[in-house]
């Protein structure tokens, strides 16, 4: 087998595919328990509110172990971390699934989500270490992202409806289980000439800073935050909120996991466009339509039921998730391939630490009297932030930015 062998000192990679592939089976992973969390707390004795706690340790772990996965891979190998990833998965989930245990349970999740923090910074960074187009390609590889997130509602609701919250996790360990094995025997090494040609072009642009790029990084911060408080709590509360709120659709499991993953598979080729659009214009145009898109549909979506809550609330995710390339394409741009890992990793730990926020505030708000329109009404103040940051960047922005090494 070729990884038994593999050098690390020489640089591999795998083709998009399976770095796309990967990408879906991060998401989807990683939301499995947000549809069956409401199964899981009625066989623990717990409702909702309470049992979506025990989600905290693995949403945090998703982006808090996010900057180590960076370290090592920029250190050692992108290759072999990226090939850890689909079998740690894999155990984390099959651990949870024979949870005997609301503690044991809560563990099992986060050991999926310290696996799945590998994958940001390590397969983004595989995927724009190849030239060009790189906002259209990182778009196609959040769509697949985005198709883990639609998948996970249908997959799990059928799987309950059938059987029970446990098989919801014993089938996708099989899954990641059996798509590592094949990743293995995915992997090429890389030409060493075309690296080193790379390399030097890199050191030559490390000279060239652009003016103004303080303020983008400032912008990018408060966009991560605000924007990965918003993405985590739609993708993890839409599955629950077609629940109660679509009551004169159907209240059935299996139908409502569908149209969370109807609205989701469809918003996300959302991404394509944006990351199409950031390759020809500023990107913060882009990125302030995308604001002002969330915060009217989020916002009209508070006081919607059935029917037109499927349809405003399909809208207000075509621009959550169109908004998630157009920080990557700025940040690929500005550092440098052999610090993309370590950059990137910082980015999806603040992003991914503040939608872990989600399930302690929700959990909060809820047991306190407070619903679901309550909560899409602050999701769509938080999405003012993205607005005004959008608004703040230079115009030059979508230039090539490179950050020298002293100023990292």
């Amino acid at each position: 087998m070729k990884m038994i062998t593999l050098d690390s000192t020489k640089s591999y990679s795998i083709p998009d595919i399976y770095l796309n592939i990967g990408h879906l089976l991060d998401h989807f992973m990683m939301l499995i328990f947000a549809k069956a969390a409401f199964d899981a707390g009625r066989e623990f004795g717990l409702s909702y509110e309470q049992i979506i706690v025990y989600g905290t340790l693995g949403v945090v772990l998703f982006g808090a172990a996010a900057p180590l996965a960076g370290w090592l891979a920029d250190k050692y190998s992108r290759a072999i971390l990226i090939t850890i990833y689909p079998f740690g998965l894999a155990f984390g989930s099959i651990l949870a699934a024979f949870s005997s245990s609301t503690i044991m349970l809560g563990i099992s999740l986060g050991i999926v989500g310290f696996f799945a923090a590998i994958y940001h910074p390590v397969g983004i960074a595989m995927i724009t270490k190849r030239p060009g187009k790189v906002g259209l390609r990182l778009g196609v590889n959040g769509v697949w992202g985005n198709m883990g997130v639609a998948i996970a509602p249908i997959l799990t609701g059928f799987l309950i409806l059938y059987s029970d919250w446990r098989l919801a996790f014993i089938v996708p360990s099989l899954i990641c289980f059996c798509f590592g094995i094949s990743q293995i025997f995915a992997f090429i090494e890389l030409e060493e000439n075309k690296l080193q040609d790379n390399s030097n072009n890199a050191k030559k642009d490390s000279s060239i800073t652009s003016e103004g790029w303080q303020t983008v990084l400032v912008c990018l911060s408060i966009v991560t935050l605000s924007g990965g408080f918003i993405f985590g709590s739609l993708t993890f509360l839409i599955p629950r909120l077609f629940e109660v709120n679509m009551l004169q659709i159907s209240n059935d499991v299996a139908v409502t996991g569908l149209l969370a993953g109807f609205v989701y598979a469809i918003a996300s080729f959302s991404q394509i466009g944006t990351g199409w659009l950031v390759d020809k214009i500023p990107p913060k145009f882009v990125l302030s339509a995308m604001g002002l898109g969330q915060l009217v549909f989020i916002y009209i979506a508070s006081y919607s039921y059935d029917y037109s809550l499927l349809f405003i609330m399909l809208a207000a995710m075509i621009f959550v998730f169109g908004q998630v390339p157009i920080t990557d394409v700025i940040l690929v741009k500005y550092v440098q391939d052999n610090w993309r890992g370590r950059v990137l990793s910082i980015k999806f730990m603040v992003n991914l630490c503040a939608g872990a926020c989600v399930l302690p505030v929700t959990s909060y708000l809820l047991k306190n009297g407070y619903n679901f329109s309550f909560i899409l009404e602050a999701l769509a103040f938080i999405s003012i932030a993205v607005i005004i940051s959008g608004l703040l960047l230079p115009n030059k922005s979508s230039n090539i930015f490179v950050a020298k090494q002293k100023s990292l």
